[in-house]
């Protein structure tokens, strides 16, 4: 099993295989726009387009099961990523990252890489999952984690 498994909808509505990006290191992050953690909005995007050409991608999973913090439509979401972070990594269409009605790409993430104390829950807004070129989560980032503190473990991948 990995994260080739699994597929996920953009805001126009089409489908797309995890397969897409294999062979690539990917930053998978859930996110929010009205969360205090959104500025990291600008160090995923510098991440980003730092490092795409050697091979990483970060993926964006709007969600708005923490503190209703992401109440926009997919196409809302995206023209304020666009606005006010020049985001250019894929944006998927909004998600719920735990319970029953869990992304299954997220219910693997957090079974594969669980959270502090072996909690699989998804605590709060940009959590972040570090996929390795074979699609195999290697580390489980919490939201206090900025993006820059990434890049070290980044490299390594890449």
């Amino acid at each position: 099993m990995s994260i080739y498994n699994f597929t996920a909808a953009l805001p126009n509505g089409e489908t797309v295989g995890m397969e897409t990006w294999r062979g690539r290191v990917l930053l998978i992050v859930n996110t929010a726009s009205q969360c205090g953690f959104t500025p990291q909005y600008a160090g995923l995007e510098a991440l980003f387009r730092e490092h795409r050409d050697a091979g990483l991608t970060v993926l964006g999973f709007p969600c708005n099961q923490f503190g209703a913090q992401e109440l926009g439509s997919d196409a809302q979401i995206g023209a304020f990523c666009e606005k006010n972070y020049s985001v250019t990594f894929p944006i998927f269409s909004k998600v719920e990252v735990k319970g029953p009605g869990a992304h299954p790409l997220f219910r693997y993430l957090c079974h594969a890489r669980p959270g502090i104390l072996g909690t699989e829950s998804i605590k709060w807004n940009f959590t972040k999952f570090l996929i390795d070129r074979n699609g195999e989560p290697v580390s489980r980032h919490a939201p206090r984690t900025r993006p820059e503190a990434l890049e070290g473990h980044i490299k390594n991948l890449l």
